[in-house]
């Protein structure tokens, strides 16, 4: 789904992000919670009126700025206690913003996390599950707000499953699962766009692609005019809209592996597979190689945990 970190998707307005077809937005616990704060969002009647958001959104649990902002933050069983970057005040976070889908408080690690810290954050996630489904019945707002539990674990597949059983055996109390504690980025260079005059994707539908809007064009305007930013958000929520729904055909049809193989023949076919796709998905049995002998691999830190305020 879209991220509206601060209560906004960059570089459009709400009515322009629904006439995409969006109908899900993630807001950023942490983020509001900050700025502008409870007392605003409650005073404005909750998120969806403080931004203009008529459709359905999504607040995340806060445990991401666990690993990012860690310099600020202390974890203990009470919760997690931030040190706020623009005051120094002591706060906790809350989820009293009125999204329609929100997360549990997990303990989130690095996913290059090993040893006893993993297994601790995976327990402490459930008992905090168990925590959040009792302030969560106590609320009043069980038909109006989703509670979704957030498997942790890391990397470690026994974890994995017994956090993964113990949250299933909850599930008359939450309304869906999240998989936590596994994203991970890689940089990408823009240099190779300067001179290029086709547009980002010819088959893609959004406006940007449609209108013939040139790479070259985007890549001269991209830090001078929020022109570009409203382009490429614009691209981007339609593709990853496309994306997912393509996903979810496939998973229905039972055809997932098919799709992955496919997929990032597409992207990655000519420019070489990342090697860190290539190893995670065969740890699934899916082989993104299989019968393209000469593919190329590109080696890459793909686990590395990245924090922007303006993602």
């Amino acid at each position: 789904m879209p991220v509206a970190t601060q209560a906004c998707i960059k570089g459009l307005t709400p009515q322009q992000t629904e006439e995409l077809g969006i109908t899900l937005i993630l807001n950023n616990t942490y983020h509001l919670n900050l700025r502008p704060g409870k007392r605003v969002l409650n005073a404005s009647g909750g998120a969806h009126a403080f931004q203009g958001w008529k459709r359905n959104m999504l607040t995340d649990s806060g445990g991401f700025q666990m690993v990012s902002l860690s310099s600020f933050s202390e974890v203990t069983e009470e919760g997690v206690r931030f040190a706020s970057p623009f005051t120094g005040e002591p706060t906790m976070l809350t989820h009293s913003i009125g999204a329609d889908i929100i997360m549990q408080l997990d303990d989130v690690v690095s996913s290059l996390t090993t040893g006893p810290r993993v297994e601790e954050a995976m327990s402490r996630s459930i008992r905090w599950l168990d925590r959040c489904i009792a302030v969560h019945k106590a609320s009043g707002k069980v038909n109006q707000q989703n509670l979704f539990a957030i498997v942790q674990g890391g990397l470690d597949h026994s974890l994995r499953d017994k956090c993964l059983d113990d949250m299933i055996s909850r599930k008359d109390e939450v309304a869906g699962y999240a998989i936590g504690g596994l994203s991970g980025g890689e940089e990408k260079g823009l240099s190779k766009h300067a001179a290029a005059m086709d547009v980002i994707d010819k088959d893609c539908p959004c406006p940007t692609c449609k209108e013939g809007v040139s790479r070259a064009i985007l890549h001269h305007l991209i830090s001078h005019e929020t022109a570009a930013a409203h382009a490429i958000t614009q691209h981007n929520l339609v593709f990853q809209a496309r994306l997912m729904g393509e996903a979810r055909d496939a998973v229905i049809k039972g055809t997932f592996p098919r799709f992955l193989k496919d997929f990032f023949g597409r992207y990655f076919g000519d420019s070489g597979y990342p090697r860190w796709c290539v190893d995670a998905l065969r740890t699934v049995g899916v082989d993104l190689l299989e019968g393209k002998e000469e593919a190329t691999v590109v080696d890459g830190d793909g686990a590395r945990w990245e924090y922007s305020a303006d993602t």
